[in-house]
C-alpha cells in the first residue's frame, strides 16, 4: 500500500480487516517495525479520536510522531496550481509537502470540506495536493469526502461483533442500516460516504435512510437500498449506524432538523438484534438517545477503541510495503 485515502487504495479490504483484528489481539507484536521511522500528523481541522488513536497506533509500531495543528502553528498554505502568491498564504503546498517528506517517512493529513464549494471539496483539493507533491506515503485522517480510518474501524467492529454475538451469521452478510440523524449545524458527508463505500465494497446488505433531499453522491451509494421511511428501513437490522450529514445536491444545506429522526429504543422494536454505531462526537438526545448510547446495544466505544488497531493495520502495511 503506497497511500491510504479510500478503500480503493486497499488491494484486499477483507484481509486488512482481519489484520486489524489480529493486531487487536497482539498490539505489540510489531513493536519494532517502525523503529527509526517518523510519521507526521498534520491537522488542518480539530480532532480527538483521530489524533490520539493514530498517534498511539504509531507508538505501538515503534514509530516517532510529529503532531502539528497547521492552521495555528504553521504558515497558511496555498493549494492552487499556478497561484500568484501575493495574498495571505505564505507557502505553497508544493514546497511544504516536499519538505515534510524530508522529515517524515509517512505523512497523515486531516482536512474538512468548506461545504460551500462542492466542486472544490469533491476534488479533494487539500488531500490530493499532498498525495501529488509528497514523496512518501500519505494517509487520510479524514478529508472533504471520506474518513477511511473511521470506516475501517467500523467494518472491523461489525466483523468482530458478528463473531461474538451472532455466530449463526459468520458466513452471511448482516443487514446494515445507515440512518441520518438531526443535528444543530451542517456537517460533512465524509463519514456517511466512506461508511457506504466500505460496506458496499465488502458486499454488505446496506440500506441508507434519510429525509428527502439528503441523498448522498451516488458514486458512494451505488448498490445500496435507499429508503425514506426510517421505520421500514430499521426492520430486521443487525447494525444501525447513526450519523448526520448536510445535503449534497443543495450543497451544505440543512434542509430539516426534524427531531423525529432521532434514534431511540422504541424505533428498534422490530430490530431486536440491532447493535448501534456512531463515530463520535455525538449530540446526546439529539442524534441518539441516552438509553441507546449507554445501553447494551451500543458498539460506540468499541468503534472508538478499534480506531487504534485500524490505524495500526494501515501503518503496518505501509511500513512493510516501503
Amino acid at each position: 500500500m503506497n497511500s491510504f485515502t479510500s478503500v480503493t487504495d486497499v488491494v484486499n479490504p477483507r484481509a486488512l480487516v482481519e489484520s486489524a483484528l489480529q493486531i487487536k489481539k497482539l498490539p505489540y507484536a510489531y513493536a519494532t517495525l517502525g523503529t527509526n521511522k517518523t510519521i507526521g500528523l498534520f491537522f488542518f481541522n480539530s480532532s480527538l479520536r483521530t489524533r490520539i488513536s493514530t498517534q498511539k497506533a504509531a507508538m505501538n509500531l515503534g514509530m516517532n510522531s510529529i503532531v502539528m495543528n497547521v492552521g495555528a502553528e504553521g504558515w497558511m498554505l496555498e493549494f492552487a496550481d499556478g497561484a500568484v502568491m501575493n495574498g495571505s498564504a505564505v507557502e505553497h503546498v508544493k514546497d511544504a509537502a516536499a519538505v515534510m517528506s524530508l522529515y517524515c517517512d509517512v505523512i497523515a493529513v486531516r482536512s474538512f470540506p468548506t461545504l460551500t464549494n462542492k466542486t472544490e471539496d469533491y476534488q479533494e483539493l487539500v488531500l490530493s495536493q499532498f498525495v501529488t507533491y509528497a514523496t512518501v506515503p500519505v494517509v487520510s485522517m479524514e478529508s472533504a469526502t471520506r474518513h477511511p480510518l473511521q470506516s475501517l474501524a467500523d467494518v472491523m467492529t461489525m466483523k468482530e461483533s458478528q463473531r461474538s454475538s451472532h455466530p449463526s451469521q459468520r458466513t452471511s452478510q448482516p443487514k446494515v442500516v445507515l440512518t441520518w440523524a438531526p443535528h444543530i449545524k451542517a456537517l460533512p458527508q465524509a463519514v456517511a460516504n466512506s461508511f457506504a463505500e466500505w460496506t458496499l465494497a465488502l458486499k454488505y446488505d446496506l440500506t441508507i435512510t434519510h429525509p428527502e433531499g439528503y441523498e448522498l453522491n451516488t458514486d458512494f451509494t451505488e448498490g445500496a437500498t435507499i429508503e425514506h421511511d426510517q421505520h421500514k428501513a430499521l426492520e430486521g437490522a443487525d447494525f444501525v449506524y447513526v450519523k448526520n450529514w448536510s445535503a449534497y445536491t443543495d450543497y451544505g444545506a440543512v434542509l430539516t432538523t426534524d427531531p423525529s429522526w432521532m434514534l431511540d429504543e422504541q424505533k428498534l422494536q422490530h430490530a431486536t438484534n440491532a447493535r448501534i454505531m456512531h463515530c463520535l462526537p455525538v449530540r446526546r438526545n439529539v442524534e441518539l438517545s441516552d438509553e441507546l448510547i449507554d445501553g447494551p446495544r451500543s458498539l460506540i466505544y468499541t468503534q472508538a477503541e478499534n480506531r487504534v488497531y485500524a490505524a495500526q493495520a494501515v501503518l503496518k502495511e505501509i511500513l512493510e510495503s516501503s
